[in-house]
């Protein structure tokens, strides 16, 4: 492999600190000779791990070692680290719940051992495999290793139980440092049974057996390092970027109501049989984001920085886009987007383009908004651009837009019906009765009150409604990529 000086190892220990120096030591020899500081980094990390007594029965849960694991591999991202080596079998039983979890790419030690027999022994038909209870019932040899094409046998159960586990767990075993005596002569028991069973060579499905391999292999035993081959794999092997499921980052509280409207239409847009097709979502619920209104037409705090805030949480968070289900806080978008690595998918652009695209014949396009929206002219500028004409309501009807939204009685104070609804229909028609086509509900609490229709009547007409964060949505769950 080339460029190792610029790599960052991490290797988990803690589940079996002779596994994990064993791997240590042998991705040290992998690596090709060069000067010192041209070496790839390489982390040992760990911390106190209260393993059960009997941590490879088939019985035993293995939560915590997942949850272990997990935050191992977390603060391994904290550091940069470039890709994880995880030296315990067990582990790699729920190997695929931990990466789709994780964005660190984590070197497969299956892979690795898959590979080497593929390449080193392919006219090989049975393999011996010593592996734990839990491992085994968990059937994780059988997942890699293709099936017809060899045989895998085992330790027949009296063996498995008497010789092979007691040598590993045991109080006198190899986990807890015995690296000779008892430990090893029932190690050789269990590879002799296999060897009678037809296996041609043997493979180490414990991290701590390669320990003594040296005794096992001046008995003749057939049997492979799978330590050294799975450092010579991370050596080697070109590290791509982890596949992740994709995010949607949710800029919420702008106002509250408004993001459980759009996480809503989010669910509703997408096309999935289960849970599990669903896209993730990350909701940074910040109320606290300064009205956006009244800092554009008054004296306001400023919503720049807690805008900004918000969206660098959501960044952190791993989102690959970011929705703001705020036609308001669009006006200051511009303002934070070259800051961002994670793109804004602007709601009102997506409205623009939606207008052009499905109602090609729409010259004029009303606007229901907050005096914010209307006064930093947002949505004049795009509609300009497209060569569409913009109607907002006279001083009259944007007051009763105002009360809608704002008022006592309106949808911020928690009314859907009754006033509020009656105030947006009153100022609905009177830009329709001067020629708009299209309405848009340019608040996202409006569409709380006045669902999207493309037929809405008024008076002997009709008009199309649209709903910014109806089309927010569609055009987020369209940008998901697989897997989810």
């Amino acid at each position: 492999m080339h460029g190792n000086s610029h790599r960052r190892f991490g290797i988990i220990g803690g589940l079996g600190e002779l596994g994990a120096a064993d791997v240590f030591f042998k991705l040290v020899k992998a690596m090709p000779a060069q000067n010192g500081h041209a070496l790839p980094e390489i982390n040992v990390r760990q911390r106190p791990f209260n393993e059960p007594e009997n941590p490879g029965d088939a019985s035993v849960s293995q939560s915590s070692r997942k949850l272990y694991v997990f935050d191992m591999l977390k603060g391994f991202e904290v550091q940069n680290v470039n890709a994880a080596l995880l030296p315990c079998f067990i582990s790699h039983t729920f190997i695929d719940e931990i990466r789709s979890e994780i964005a660190l790419p984590v070197i497969n030690i299956m892979d690795a051992l898959c590979e080497h027999v593929e390449h080193r022994y392919p006219a090989v038909k049975k393999v011996g495999v010593l592996t734990s209870d839990y491992v085994r019932e968990k059937k994780l040899f059988e997942r890699y290793f293709p099936v017809g094409r060899r045989a895998l046998v085992y330790p027949e159960a009296d063996i498995q139980a008497r010789c092979l586990m007691t040598a590993i767990y045991g109080p006198s075993g190899i986990k807890a440092g015995n690296l000779g005596g008892d430990s090893v002569e029932l190690l050789i028991k269990a590879c002799e049974n296999l060897l009678e069973q037809g296996a041609e060579i043997i493979v180490p499905g414990i991290a701590e057996i390669p320990i003594v391999i040296d005794a096992l292999l001046a008995r003749k035993i057939p049997i492979l390092d799978s330590n050294q081959i799975y450092a010579s794999f991370a050596a080697s092997e070109s590290v791509g970027v982890a596949i992740k499921p994709f995010k949607i980052g949710v800029v919420g509280g702008v106002g509250p109501a408004a993001t459980v409207d759009f996480m809503h239409k989010i669910v509703r847009n997408t096309h999935a049989r289960r849970d599990q097709e669903h896209v993730k979502i990350l909701v940074e619920q910040n109320p606290q984001i300064p009205d956006r209104t009244e800092n554009l037409i008054g004296q306001g705090t400023d919503p720049t920085i807690a805008l900004y805030s918000t969206c660098k949480k959501l960044e952190s968070g791993n989102a690959d886009i970011i929705a703001i289900p705020c036609n308001t806080a669009h006006a200051f978008v511009e303002r934070i987007q070259s800051y961002l690595t994670v793109p804004i998918v602007n709601m009102l652009f997506e409205t623009v383009e939606c207008v052009r695209n499905d109602y090609p014949e729409c010259r004029v396009v009303g606007l229901l908004a907050t005096d914010g929206t209307i006064k930093s002219n947002v949505y004049g500028s795009v509609f300009n651009q497209a060569g569409l004409e913009m109607l907002i309501p006279d001083g009259e009807h944007q007051s009763l837009v105002m009360e809608a939204i704002y008022g006592p009685k309106g949808v911020k104070a928690g009314f859907t019906e009754g006033e509020c609804r009656q105030n947006l229909l009153i100022a609905l028609n009177s830009l329709a009765d001067r020629g708009a086509e299209v309405i848009i509900l340019g608040c996202t609490e409006l569409p709380l009150l006045l669902g999207q229709s493309d037929a809405f009547p008024v008076g002997g007409r009709t008009v199309v409604i649209l709903d910014p964060t109806e089309i927010l949505a569609r055009k987020c769950v369209s940008l998901c990529k697989w897997p989810r």
